[in-house]
C-alpha cells in the first residue's frame, strides 16, 4: 500500500498544462464557451494595445523605452515584408504586422508560471495558417487571375516533366497551411512538455534518495531548457511570419 502512495505521489503528467478548461465551471467546451485559451488570447491582445497605444501615445521624439520597442518591432517587420515579398506587399504590413505580434506577445506569456499558451494549439495556429492561406489564394485570383494558376506550372522544366511537377507543386501548396500550423504549436508545445518533465524530474530524485547532487543538475537544466525557449518563442513567431511573405511573395509574383 505504501509503495502504491509513493508512486502515485511521484505521478506526473507533462501533456495537462495543454488541456482547455472552461473559466466559470463546468466541463463541456462549446463554440461560446469561455476558455482558458480565451483568456490568455484577450490578455495578448490587452497586451498589445497597452504596448502600441497607450506606450507610443506621446510620440516623442526622444523615444521612451516602451516607444522604443514599439518601433523596432514595427519596423522589423516592416523591413521583412519588404525585403522578402517585395514593395508591392506593404500594403499588406497591417496584417502581417498584427500576426507577427500576436504569436509573439502569446509565445512569451506561455512562458509566464500557471499561464496558458493559445499557440500550443493546433486550432488557434490551424486557423492563423488557414487565414494566410486563404488571403494569399484570394490575392494571387484577384490580382493575376488565371494566371496565377501560372505558379503550379514549371516551365523551365523539361516538358515531359511538367505535369508530374506540376502535381507535385498542387500537393505542395494544399499541404501549406498543414505544416505551417504544425510547425508552430509542435515547437511550442514540446518546450513546455520538456520543462515540466524537468520540472518533475527535481522532487522525484530528492525523494529516491539517489542523491541531492542531483537535484540541482535538474534545475540547471530547466534554467537552460527556459532560455532555450524564449529564444524559440521569438524564433516561431519569426518563421511564422517569414513564411506567410514568402507565400504572399508567390501570389503577387507566380511565375516560376
Amino acid at each position: 500500500m505504501a509503495t502504491e502512495e509513493h508512486s502515485e505521489g511521484l505521478a506526473f503528467h507533462p501533456m495537462d498544462q495543454f488541456i482547455v478548461k472552461p473559466l466559470f465551471g463546468g466541463d463541456e467546451v462549446g463554440v461560446l464557451t469561455v476558455t482558458n485559451v480565451t483568456l490568455w488570447m484577450a490578455i495578448a491582445v490587452l497586451g498589445i494595445v497597452a504596448l502600441f497605444v497607450l506606450g507610443t501615445r506621446g510620440r516623442a521624439v526622444i523615444p521612451s523605452r516602451t516607444q522604443s520597442v514599439a518601433e523596432l518591432a514595427y519596423g522589423f517587420v516592416h523591413k521583412m515584408v519588404e525585403d522578402v515579398a517585395g514593395h508591392d506587399a506593404v500594403k499588406f504590413f497591417p496584417y502581417i504586422f498584427t500576426l507577427f505580434i500576436f504569436i509573439v506577445f502569446s509565445n512569451f506569456l506561455g512562458l509566464l508560471p500557471k499561464a496558458f499558451t493559445p499557440t500550443s494549439h493546433i486550432a488557434v495556429t490551424a486557423f492563423l495558417a488557414l487565414a494566410v492561406f486563404l488571403t494569399v489564394t484570394i490575392v494571387g485570383f484577384v490580382k493575376h487571375g488565371l494566371h496565377f494558376l501560372g505558379l503550379f506550372w514549371v516551365s523551365s522544366a523539361p516538358l515531359p516533366l511538367r505535369p508530374v511537377l506540376a502535381l507535385i507543386e498542387v500537393i505542395s501548396y494544399f499541404v501549406r497551411p498543414v505544416s505551417h500550423s504544425i510547425r508552430l504549436a509542435g515547437n511550442m508545445m514540446a518546450g513546455h512538455a520538456v520543462i515540466k518533465v524537468f520540472a518533475a524530474f527535481a522532487p522525484l530524485v530528492l525523494i529516491s534518495g539517489v542523491g541531492i547532487a542531483v537535484t540541482p543538475l535538474s534545475i540547471l537544466a530547466i534554467t537552460a531548457i527556459y532560455g532555450l525557449e524564449i529564444l524559440v518563442a521569438f524564433i516561431q513567431a519569426y518563421v511564422f511570419t517569414i513564411l506567410t511573405c514568402v507565400y504572399l511573395k508567390d501570389a503577387l509574383h507566380p511565375a516560376h
